[in-house]
């Protein structure tokens, strides 16, 4: 990035950080200097400054300018949603988020979780401990430390933006315009997953980061609400990193493995207990493959009761693997 475009966008967005309305293009144009005096190259240097700020995890709004005789957009970056609060952690707290931050890298992400640090005031690399600024002691966030690399994605630093101010965002996926109330991301086998509620399907859906087909939108409004009977976008089982409509499928498990079963799916898993120690479980199923390989790791200990279809499906593949073709 050259400085010029540099010093355009630490412009642009000090003046829609402190501005107490939206501003048009036209008055962004006049305010600023370094934009071109041509009106055609001024559109097309202002829709790629929107979109650098939006790729940088800004929050830019939307919204028609009040007091204009015609619908006009207007442009402002709202401070709640910019400025990090105060989360009140203690120092030992610091001290551990600093070095999970030191040890993990978002590769292309650079050094945006310095930047986080450094408004929680986490940062303290300039304090050497006895292995030198950059050492353990003093957690400084040399490149010695790191031991782990996830591969970064564009829409990773807006993503969280999203999550961290509860604000519903749009993407195109699967052919389909969604917009999505954000609860988690995930990294699991080498993919990035979103979950979150899809406000198309009116329920809570699982989305491949890979997979998305635009740029994702930060929409204007209310927050949303996380739903508070359950832990949203919890921790995400093999069974279900599928993209299909979630199937409730009901599991018998013998007595010798239901508390194993009981204690990795959680207590509320269990609807049913037997008076001979087996268990019944419900598994909510977005892909069947992973599915079939969890219930075979309990051989003729686990049985599908339903629904009838995946019962089929997982008859189908054992005869399959028996070398019989059919199953009776």
């Amino acid at each position: 990035m050259s400085a010029a475009k540099l010093e355009r966008l630490l412009n642009l967005t000090a003046l829609l950080l402190n501005t107490p309305r939206p501003l048009s293009a036209q008055e962004i144009r006049d305010r600023i200097e370094a934009y071109p005096p041509d009106l055609a190259a001024f559109r097309r240097a202002f829709e790629r400054d929107k979109d650098a700020l939006r790729a940088m995890g800004f929050p830019l709004e939307v919204a028609e300018v009040p007091g204009t005789a015609h619908p006009v957009d207007g442009y402002r970056i709202p401070k709640d949603r910019y400025y990090l609060r105060d989360p009140g952690l203690t120092p030992e707290e610091l001290a551990a988020l600093r070095l999970a931050s030191t040890v993990v890298r978002l590769e292309g992400v650079g050094s945006s979780a310095d930047e986080g640090l450094l408004k929680l005031g986490g940062l303290v690399g300039d304090t050497a401990g006895p292995d030198g600024p950059d050492g353990p002691a003093g957690l400084g966030g040399g490149p010695g430390l790191a031991v782990a690399a996830l591969p970064g994605a564009p829409d990773l630093g807006p993503l969280f933006g999203a999550i961290a101010s509860q604000t519903p965002v749009r993407f195109a996926y699967r052919g389909e315009d969604r917009i999505v109330d954000p609860y988690r991301l995930d990294y699991r086998r080498g993919r990035w997953y979103l979950s979150g509620f899809d406000h198309l399907r009116a329920a809570e859906r699982l989305y491949r980061l890979d997979r998305f087909e635009s740029r994702i939108e930060a929409l204007a409004g209310p927050r949303f609400e996380r739903p508070s009977t359950s832990v949203p976008g919890g921790q995400l089982e093999p069974w279900q990193l599928g993209e299909g409509d979630p199937i409730e499928a009901l599991v018998l498990v013998d007595a010798p493995q239901a508390p194993w079963v009981a204690q990795h799916l959680g207590r509320e898993a269990v609807v049913e207990e037997r008076p001979d120690g087996a268990v019944v479980v419900t598994m909510t199923v977005t892909n069947r493959d992973n599915f079939r390989s969890f219930v075979l790791t309990f051989l003729e200990h686990a049985e599908v009761l339903a629904p009838p279809e995946v019962r089929a499906d997982v008859v189908r593949w054992l005869g399959a693997l028996a070398g019989s073709g059919t199953a009776a």
